[in-house]
C-alpha cells in the first residue's frame, strides 16, 4: 500500500530533524519550537520573560530610592531602619540581572562577532554616562572642573560607575565566551565555574584588608575596576542560572529550597544587622551570603508570581515600563534628586520604623520615576538621541 501525502506539506530532511533535536536539547521553557512553512527551516522563537522585566523596574525603583534617602534626604545608612537590608540585594541583583541576560546558548562567537559585540557595547555604555555626568555636575555644582576632577578619581563617578562597570564585566564576559568557544566544545560547566570562583575570590580580597590592600591604589578607583571586583561575581552567577535554567527552575520549585534560603538568610542579616557575632574579616561571609540569599528570594518571587506581573496588570505594565527604561531612569534621574536634609533627619531619628522610612523614599522616588520618564520620552523624540544616549534604534 503506498501512502500519498498532500503535496503542501513539508517533511523536514534529515539534517533538518538533527537541527530539532539539537534545538530541544538547548532551548529553555522560554522557548518554543516554531513549525517551519513550506520549504523553511525549522526556527526556535523565544518568548520575552516579562516577570524578568518587572524584577529589574522593581529594583530600578529602589536604586532611585536610595539615591533620594541618601543624596536627597541625607540619610544615614548605619541609622535607617531600611537601608541597610536594601542595600544588600539592590546592585547584586541588577548585575545578577544582567549576566543572566547575557548569555546566549545560540550565539556563534568569532573574531568579527567578538569586535562588534564590545564595540556595541562601548558605545552604549561610555558615551551617555559621560554625556549625562557632565550634566549633573554643571547642574548640581558651583565649579565644574573641581567637581568633575573629583568625580574622575571617585570609583562611583558621581554616582554614573554604573555603566562603565558593567561595560568592564561585558568585556571580560566577552572574551571568556569567545575563548570558551573554541576550547570548550562539549560546552562542560567547568570554565564558567572557575571564572566564578575566581570573580568570588577576587571579591573577598577586597574585604580582607589585613592581607590585602592592592585594591587601594588610585589606578582601581580610577577605572572603577575595584567596583568591577566587587560585583562581577554576581554578574556570572547570573549567568550560570541561565545557563542551566531546567535544573535551577526544578530546584525552584522543590518543596524545600525556600524555606533553607529564607530560614539561612535570615540568621545571616541578623548577625550582619543585629548580632555581629562574626568579626573582622569573618564579617563579609555571612553578608555576602545574605546577598545571594536575598537576591534569590527577590528572583524566585517575581518568577512564582509571574502570572500577576504580564502587561495585562497595571503593576505589570507600570514595572515593566520601568524596567525596559532603566538606562534613561538611570542617567536622567540624578538632575531631580532632593536636598531635603530635614527628612534626613526626621528618619535618623526614628528606629524601628521600617516600612515608614521606605514608603517616604519610594513615595519620593515616584515623582522623580515621572519626570525622568517625561525627559526621556522628549529626548526620544530625536533619532539621533534616541540611538546613541539611550541605545534605541
Amino acid at each position: 500500500m503506498r501512502l500519498i501525502l498532500p503535496t503542501s506539506i513539508c517533511i523536514p530532511t534529515n539534517k533538518q530533524l538533527r537541527r530539532i533535536e539539537e534545538m530541544d536539547a538547548s532551548v529553555n521553557n522560554d522557548t518554543q519550537v516554531v513549525a517551519p512553512m513550506p520549504g523553511k527551516p525549522y526556527t526556535a522563537k523565544k518568548e520575552r520573560m516579562e516577570w524578568l522585566d518587572a524584577t529589574r523596574g522593581f529594583t530600578m525603583i529602589l536604586v532611585v530610592a536610595y539615591h533620594i534617602a541618601v543624596a536627597g534626604f541625607g540619610e544615614n545608612i548605619k541609622q535607617s531602619s531600611s537601608l541597610p537590608l536594601l542595600v544588600l540585594f539592590r546592585m547584586p541583583l541588577f548585575f545578577f540581572i544582567s549576566g543572566f541576560l547575557a548569555y546566549k546558548s545560540d550565539f556563534i562567537w568569532t573574531r568579527g562577532r567578538l569586535g562588534m559585540m564590545m564595540w556595541k557595547k562601548l558605545k552604549i555604555q561610555v558615551l551617555p554616562a559621560a554625556v549625562f555626568l557632565c550634566i549633573a555636575l554643571v547642574v548640581n555644582n558651583p565649579k565644574f572642573s573641581d567637581a568633575f576632577m573629583d568625580a574622575m578619581a571617585s570609583p562611583t563617578k558621581g554616582g554614573y560607575w554604573f555603566t562603565y562597570v558593567l561595560l568592564q564585566m561585558f568585556i571580560i564576559y566577552y572574551l571568556f565566551s569567545f575563548f570558551e568557544s573554541k576550547w570548550n566544545k562539549r560546552r562542560s560547566w567547568v570554565p564558567i565555574a572557575i571564572l566564578w570562583f575566581v570573580a568570588l575570590s577576587v571579591y573577598a580580597t577586597i574585604y580582607m584588608p589585613s592581607w590585602f590592600d592592592y585594591h587601594k591604589d588610585p589606578f582601581f578607583h580610577y577605572s572603577s575596576l575595584v567596583e568591577t571586583m566587587r560585583y562581577f561575581h554576581f554578574f556570572v552567577f547570573g549567568n550560570i542560572v541561565r545557563r542551566y535554567w531546567d535544573s535551577w527552575q526544578r530546584l525552584f520549585d522543590s518543596n524545600w529550597f525556600f524555606s533553607v534560603v529564607a530560614i539561612v538568610c535570615f540568621f545571616c542579616c541578623a548577625d550582619i544587622l543585629k548580632w555581629h557575632t562574626l568579626q573582622f574579616q569573618w564579617t563579609n561571609l555571612p553578608r555576602t551570603t545574605a546577598m545571594y540569599l536575598l537576591l534569590l528570594t527577590v528572583f524566585m518571587f517575581f518568577r512564582y508570581y509571574k502570572d500577576s506581573f504580564t502587561k495585562q496588570t497595571r503593576i505589570g505594565w507600570f514595572l515593566q515600563y520601568i524596567g525596559v527604561r532603566t538606562l534613561d531612569i538611570y542617567l536622567i534621574h540624578y538632575l531631580f534628586l532632593p536636598r531635603i536634609t530635614q527628612v534626613g533627619q526626621m528618619l535618623n531619628g526614628l528606629k524601628h520604623n521600617f516600612v515608614f522610612d521606605i514608603c517616604v523614599s519610594v513615595a519620593y522616588a515616584m515623582l522623580v520615576l515621572g519626570f525622568t520618564c517625561l525627559v526621556s520620552n522628549v529626548l526620544r523624540m530625536s533619532p539621533w538621541f534616541r540611538r546613541y544616549l539611550f541605545g534605541r534604534k
